[in-house]
């Protein structure tokens, strides 16, 4: 692939709901544009971005993939996006880096969560967008239909500027209406003849040629006085208007075709040469001074020093880290040296290449605006940016949704937990949103994801990449436990076994401490009835005796130990003497304390539209939840809640299926209370049932 100029590049992000036909797309358009000679299937797990094993037996893109094509003396990178919104972190990544998007609309299905979801993500990023609807060769599709459906979703600044010529199998050819001219496709799609437009059309283009032409004059002023005069626009200038249209995202182009007839390509890949902002009509990137409070900007010039940022890191066992990165200023060129500015490391850049699904096209040089890759870097991650050590930038890093499912993780075979952690690592580097803790309470390694799908996936390139095989089931809740009363007990430790024996003897008084407050021990001791010596041990038997407590067997919380008499021998005394009666005291001392179960509440923030409003709240009274508040917010209504922990293991996905996957939550720790105890009770039974499995 020869060198472009950064004003001959155009990158751009294919978004979507789940199955409209991006993957299909990318495909038709490297078929179309001669990047590849044969044009692969999904079905037949032969497409150029969808080369990784679970893509191919699932048949979803899981990780964005990068398709560069050439087409009339500009370079297209394609960024092909998962539509599945457990993978919404590649979308995030593909749209930072792009310039546009297309939003691919399937004919049949129409306007969907999906669709409006990812609408809403290019809206955050002020993102200049075509739409374009796929499968008008499928029985039932509707062109129209589709059109009337965007613009009741996203406003009249959704302008057809193209129609379909024929319907369903029979779908042949389109309509340019800013050319006026037919355009109809032969030979597998790749040729294309101009014609005269059906007379049949010629109504429906006058009407639609009108609205473009408003719309055009309403993006320029100059071009609203001449038009509002009754002045007919010229053909570039009703070009003018529509680009600055797009790029202040009031116009909305639409285009159609059936990507895997591989119809409508070339005009659509005319339609992003056009007017897809190059990465020179970018603004300049803002960031900041590394340790300081400094913004700086970064200008879309090879003239500004060198920056760029990574927007995906895909791990391999064998290769390593492969880092995608775009570049904002300056250039990079193989065997070079630059600086990561989040993690304060220097990195020695080797080759440099650009990727076409799995394949490497090396680079001699990556300019300003330009999306490549590099393997083999030390400490670079996703979010991370590089840039020249002399004059450092660190751009805002990526904004990651939080996980919303959590399962716990274990090894099938005994001994392959190292295997299980160092492979879950790598794929933490690989993938912002997963998450992985050890939770001490429960001794369990817990995985969070943003749906099942997700960390199914994650399971599957385990046993795929490294070779072991885990089995996920629901954790287990990290119950505590604590007092409300008090207590004064003693503990002795008395045992003679011919020669020295053992002797250890404490008064022990327990008392609640405020949520929160953990662990206070006192030593109370005066006139040395237990000598200092042994009071560490003291304070030690109890700590090791809080790890399980007298109620269900849970790490004991908020309460306060004093050591205040006792008693010692001295020959028979010991520190493992006294360690072994304060364990022995502060067990019967919590019998005696009123000891409960605590279980961990959450805050939980639920976004649904007005519609659902009745059944979320409803479902979450369900679930033991208290409703905190609502307000509205971005035409959703927001209601926060606090939730036990146990209730929300698989609220997930009863909330896609509640709203129709229009719903989304956050959830973040807030604090431990009581257990009710009719639930306490079946917990603590539980509790009792597999100790006795032990």
């Amino acid at each position: 692939m020869k060198k472009y100029p950064s004003e001959a590049i155009r990158n751009v992000a294919l978004i979507s709901h789940g199955g409209a036909g991006k993957t299909s797309l990318t495909e038709a358009l490297l078929f179309s544009s001669g990047a590849i000679n044969r044009l692969g299937k999904i079905e037949a797990g032969n497409t150029t971005t969808d080369f990784d094993p679970d893509e191919i037996k699932k048949q979803v893109t899981i990780n964005v993939g990068l398709a560069p094509i050439e087409w009339e003396g500009v370079k297209i990178n394609i960024l092909d996006t998962p539509g599945y919104f457990d993978f919404i972190g590649d979308v995030l990544g593909a749209l930072r880096v792009a310039d546009g998007a297309v939003v691919t609309v399937c004919a049949v299905s129409g306007v969907e969560v999906g669709t409006e979801k990812v609408w809403t993500y290019a809206d955050d990023f002020k993102m200049p967008r075509l739409i374009f609807i796929n499968k008008l060769d499928r029985e039932n599709a509707d062109f129209a239909k589709t059109v009337e459906q965007l613009e009741q979703h996203f406003g009249q600044g959704v302008i057809p500027l193209q129609l379909p010529i024929g319907k369903e199998a029979d779908f042949k050819g389109v309509v340019d209406l800013l050319a006026e001219k037919a355009l109809y496709f032969s030979d597998e799609g790749k040729k294309v003849a101009e014609a005269q437009i059906p007379a049949e059309l010629n109504d429906q283009v006058a009407s639609l040629r009108e609205k473009i032409v408003e719309a055009a004059a309403e993006a320029d002023d100059e071009l609203l006085e001449k038009y509002l005069e009754g002045v007919a626009l010229e053909p570039d200038e009703i070009m003018r208007g529509l680009k600055k249209g797009i790029a202040a995202q009031s116009i909305f182009p639409v285009l159609c075709g059936a990507a895997t007839k591989n119809l409508g390509m070339q005009p659509l890949m005319n339609m992003i040469k056009t007017f897809i902002p190059s990465p020179l009509d970018r603004e300049a990137m803002k960031g900041s001074v590394p340790g300081k409070e400094e913004t700086v900007e970064r200008k879309p010039s090879p003239e500004d020093p060198f920056s760029a940022f990574v927007f995906k890191t895909l791990a391999d066992p064998y290769v390593g880290r492969v880092n995608f990165f775009r570049v904002y200023s300056g250039s990079l060129t193989p065997d070079s040296q630059v600086y990561n500015s989040n993690k304060d490391k220097a990195e020695r850049v080797g080759q440099v290449f650009s990727m076409r699904g799995k394949n490497q096209i090396a680079m001699e040089e990556v300019v300003t605006g330009d999306i490549a890759a590099v393997a083999k870097l030390q400490h670079t991650g996703t979010g991370d940016t590089l840039c020249d050590r002399a004059q450092p930038v660190v751009f805002e890093p990526l904004q990651f949704p939080e996980p919303v499912i959590s399962f716990a993780v274990e090894p099938k075979n005994k001994g392959d937990e190292e295997k299980v952690s160092s492979g879950l690592a790598r794929f933490l580097d690989e993938d912002p949103t997963l998450r992985l803790e050890r939770r001490v309470e429960t001794k369990q390694t817990v995985i969070s994801g943003l749906g099942e799908l997700h960390l199914e996936i994650i399971v599957s390139r385990l046993a795929q990449k490294f070779g072991v095989e885990v089995e996920l089931s629901t954790p287990k809740v990290p119950y505590k436990e604590t007092i409300r009363g008090r207590a004064k007990v003693e503990g002795k430790h008395k045992k003679q076994t011919g020669g020295r024996g053992q002797y250890g003897h404490v008064f022990l008084e327990l008392e609640p401490l405020q949520p929160g407050e953990g662990f206070v021990f006192e030593d109370k001791i005066f006139g040395g009835v237990v000598p200092k010596q042994y009071v560490p041990a003291v304070e030690k038997g109890v700590r090791e005796a809080l790890e399980e407590g007298v109620v269900a067997g849970y790490p004991v919380v908020d309460v306060k130990v004093a050591l205040v008499d006792g008693s010692y021998h001295s020959v028979d005394s010991s520190e493992m003497a006294f360690k072994i009666a304060s364990a022995m005291a502060f067990r019967k001392g919590m019998e005696q304390a009123q000891p409960v179960l605590l279980e961990p509440i959450m805050n939980v923030e639920v976004t649904v539209p007005e519609a659902f409003m009745g059944d979320i709240m409803g479902d979450l009274n369900s679930r033991r939840g208290r409703i905190q508040g609502m307000e509205p917010t971005n035409g959703l209504q927001k209601i926060r809640a606090q939730v036990p922990m146990a209730e929300m293991f698989r609220y997930s996905i009863d909330l896609r299926s509640m709203t129709q996957g229009r719903g989304f939550f956050t959830m973040s720790f807030s604090h431990y209370e009581e257990v009710p105890y009719q639930v306490a009770d079946q917990v603590i039974a539980a509790a009792r049932e597999a100790k006795a499995k032990e």
